[in-house]
Order: structure tokens, then sequence, then C-alpha cells
């Protein structure tokens, strides 16, 4: 009883100041009314949320946890890229919203994410954790040591795709509103053309083609 009540109290926390942040904005909210708000001290709040910042990316541990028993748990003889590319492309949050509600409010922590740097900074620190976690588990699996760098080179390119589909999202949202079901399927779409990039190597990829490729450069304006 004693740990269903911290969760949910970290529960009552976290959706409190989520709320608070999509309607105000992350900086415009003080810690010490998210504990008025969730009827707690202050002190509580950090003694489940070390930083503001994690009070946003709650539950991203849960989602580490996921990626690595995903990995960990594929069938005999199937390569780590299926496996990760299969659960990197589950539709979640926004993604998977059912209603219009739920929608809104996932972009709006999406949006919040996107512009503003100490979020992007905090959630930077997670994808850095994820891959270490998954070199881990990579260099593990493979017999290898844990310094060998190829583990290392696997869970950046895998992270690095999920890194780079959430700032595909982050951008579409912050360029206005968007149909979040036709959003799902471009991030499949772009997802797919991802992991055929990796399954095929980096062998094939941007080939010199001797072309002349013109790129417009923006101008300063008049001081």
């Amino acid at each position: 009883m004693r740990e269903l009540k911290k969760h949910r109290t970290r529960q009552l926390i976290a959706d409190t100041a989520r709320a608070m942040f999509v309607e105000r904005g992350f900086a415009a909210v003080p810690v010490s009314e998210i504990a008025r708000a969730s009827e707690v001290a202050e002190a509580t709040v950090f003694n489940y949320f070390p930083t503001k910042e994690d009070l946003v990316f709650q539950g991203m541990e849960a989602f580490e946890a996921e990626m690595l028993q995903a990995v960990r748990d594929r069938p005999v003889g199937e390569p780590v890229l299926a496996a990760f590319g299969r659960f990197a492309l589950q539709p979640r949050g926004l993604l998977a919203a059912q209603d219009q509600d739920s929608a809104n409010y996932h972009a709006g922590i999406a949006r919040m994410i996107a512009t503003s740097p100490d979020l992007q900074a905090r959630q930077r620190e997670i994808f850095a954790r994820y891959t270490a976690s998954l070199a881990a588990l990579l260099a593990e699996d493979t017999g290898t040591a844990p310094d060998d760098v190829r583990a290392w080179v696997v869970a950046h390119a895998l992270i690095g795709m999920h890194q780079a589909l959430i700032g595909f999202v982050h951008r579409r949202l912050v360029e206005g509103p968007t149909d979040h079901s036709l959003l799902a399927r471009e991030v499949r779409s772009q997802g797919q053309r991802a992991l055929k990039v990796l399954g095929e190597g980096l062998t094939g990829y941007g080939i010199k083609t001797g072309k002349v490729v013109t790129r417009r450069v923006s101008r300063p304006g008049p001081a």
C-alpha cells in the first residue's frame, strides 16, 4: 500500500506539472506552484523528481527498460536491427492518441520540448543514457568487451534513428497544427526508410556523383 501511494503521488505530481507546463510554458511555472497544486510540499516534488526537467520526462525509465527487453528477448536468429526497428516504430504518445483531447495534450508537450533549450538539453542526456545502456547490452549479447567500438557504433546508429524520428515529429508540430494520424503514417514511412539505410549499410549511401550542387545561402539583412 505504501508503494502504491508513492506511485500515485508521483504520477499526480507529474500530471499536474505537465498540464501547467502545456498551459503556461515550462519556464513560467515554478516548482512551488506545482507543489501547491498537487497538495504536497515542494521538498516532496524534489524527492520524486531531482530536477524540474524530470517532471516532463517522467516515464522514460520505463521506455528504456522496454527497449532493452525488446532487444534482449528477440527470437533466435533475428538481427538486432529488426528487433529495435519493430520496437521503435510502435506508435506512442501523440501517434497513438485515440481522441483529439489526448492528441492536443501530447502535441502540447512535444512543442514545449521542441522550443525549450533546457528540455532539449535534458532530452540529449536521456538519449546518451539510452545509447550507453544499449551498447552495454549489445557488447554482452555478442560476447565482446564493454568498450568494443562496434557495440557503441551500432547503439549510436539505432538511438540516433529514434532521436531523428522524434526530431521529425517536433519540427512538424512547431510548423503548425498537424493531423496526428497523418503524422503517424509519415513517421512510420520515415522510420522504414531509415531502417533500410541502416540495413544496407553505408557502402552505397552518399556516393559522390560529380554533379555540381547549388545551395542557397541565406544572406544577412541590412543592419
